[in-house]
């Protein structure tokens, strides 16, 4: 948890320059903002909680955080948000607003050693002057369990108030006794209006546009929140490239269209990670419009993965293992088609594979469901979970030798062939113990409901 020790806040003219108290330090390779060297995105960073547009919830008037925040109480945080959410800048504005060190490390390029530096640093800083720390760790799902391990005993001991940022789930990314440390805060993708009031903010307050004479119409603004996708970096950065590429009038205006932030943002990045949240999160959206018969939401989220880059054969996989577990002997053409598709997949390879995938899912969508299957498997694993250790019967074991015989192996075998249609009057397949309870039930709909 953050320091239980609170800071001592000296008068300006009596702080030390050797560590920079007044300041809060940047993440590394940005300047300060309003450089004009500097991206718009980071010119135009906020400074205070009043600036920050979006995650009203978490940050908002008479929120939590935003109580401990001004009361000076902040703990351990972990932010959890997609990029441009706002983590980085919500951290930073949180050390101004304390009037903490900000030391910022990247998960991908750091390491204990890094770690270690910092809370050496930290603790003589408030020797020497009072001011305490917050560690931020970027992309802290990045970090081993080691390097995780690492942080704890100086949360505990207060010598930082860790904030760490993770575009993952920290369910499954951040250890357990770190998160049982720290306060969890979801960030969401901002909204239109808090990308508009964003955009506008920029055209009004940076100097840089200003001097440019920058201007965005209607049309504009919405492509600029339409292709930036909840992302605040990306709507600055787009509107910066497009006033960069724009030609200027001959008074030396550049006035920024539809078309201009269309050509700049030709290529939209779709936010997706093959091996993180968004994979599992697609995929799930998938198989539950599948599973509620509406092919057109199937279909769009099959389109969002194999888009973005999703493997077609995880897709098909999934495509299968639906055939059995949703639609199952509902419609028992579903599964070799599914195997088909799957098949057509591996032989056709992106982007034709795009086609047999999508007939599979409109197939399966449409199709009568059931999972009688699934539900009598479960039933029978429970059974024979329950009764592990019973003996086969001895008249179902086959009788391959003399000795075998002579111990009784089949016998009172009842062969089916041998009766009126062909099914043994009395014979069991069960241990005794595991006799008598029902594992198929059949469905309501399809073929099941036809038999």
């Amino acid at each position: 948890m953050g320091s239980s020790r609170r800071s001592r806040r000296l008068p300006p003219g009596l702080q030390t320059d050797l560590f920079e108290a007044d300041e809060p330090r940047l993440p590394s390779g940005a300047v300060a903002p309003g450089a004009k060297a500097a991206p718009l995105a980071t010119r135009m960073r906020p400074e205070t909680l009043d600036d920050f547009v979006g995650q009203e919830d978490v940050v908002g008037p008479g929120s939590p955080l935003r109580g401990m925040i001004e009361r000076d109480e902040t703990p351990s945080l972990v932010l959890w948000g997609p990029p441009g959410s706002g983590k980085t800048t919500l951290a930073a504005i949180i050390a101004r607003t304390t009037r903490r060190r900000f030391e910022p490390l990247s998960a991908v390029d750091s390491g204990v050693a890094d770690i270690r530096r910092v809370v050496s640093e930290a603790r003589e800083r408030r020797r020497v002057s009072g001011i305490e720390t917050i560690l931020f760790i970027d992309e802290l799902h990045r970090f081993s369990r080691n390097q995780q391990d690492a942080v704890l005993p100086h949360v505990e001991e207060g010598a930082v108030t860790v904030i760490g940022a993770t575009t993952e789930n920290p369910s499954f990314h951040v250890v357990a006794p770190l998160l049982s440390r720290a306060r969890v805060f979801v960030l969401r993708p901002l909204g239109d209006e808090a990308l508009r009031a964003i955009v506008t903010r920029a055209l009004e307050g940076d100097e840089r546009l200003r001097e440019q004479q920058v201007s965005v119409d209607d049309g504009a603004l919405g492509a600029i929140v339409h292709l930036a996708g909840g992302d605040a970096r990306a709507a600055l950065n787009l509107l910066e490239l497009a006033a960069t590429t724009v030609q200027p009038s001959a008074e030396g205006a550049r006035a920024v269209t539809r078309e201009s932030i269309e050509a700049a943002g030709q290529h939209p990045t779709l936010l997706y990670d093959r091996e993180g949240d968004a994979h599992y999160d697609h995929i799930s959206a998938y198989i539950k419009s599948v599973r509620d018969s509406d092919p057109d939401g199937a279909l769009y989220w099959l389109a969002r993965m194999l888009e973005a880059g999703e493997d077609p054969l995880f897709v098909a996989r999934r495509v299968v293992i639906l055939a059995a577990e949703d639609v199952g002997l509902a419609d028992p053409a579903a599964l070799p088609l599914a195997v088909a598709a799957q098949q057509a997949v591996h032989f056709l390879g992106m982007p034709e594979a795009r086609l047999p995938l999508a007939e599979a899912t409109v197939y399966l969508a449409r199709a009568p469901k059931s999972n009688s299957a699934y539900a009598a498997y479960q039933r029978a694993a429970a059974d024979a979970e329950r009764t592990r250790n019973e003996p086969v019967p001895l008249h179902l074991r086959n009788a391959a030798t003399r000795l075998m015989r002579d111990l009784g192996y089949g016998s009172g075998y009842q062969y089916a062939h041998d009766y009126e249609g062909h099914t043994p009057p009395s014979q069991t397949h069960r241990p005794p113990a595991a006799e008598g309870n029902t594992y198929y039930v059949p469905g309501e709909l399809g073929d099941e409901a036809e038999g």
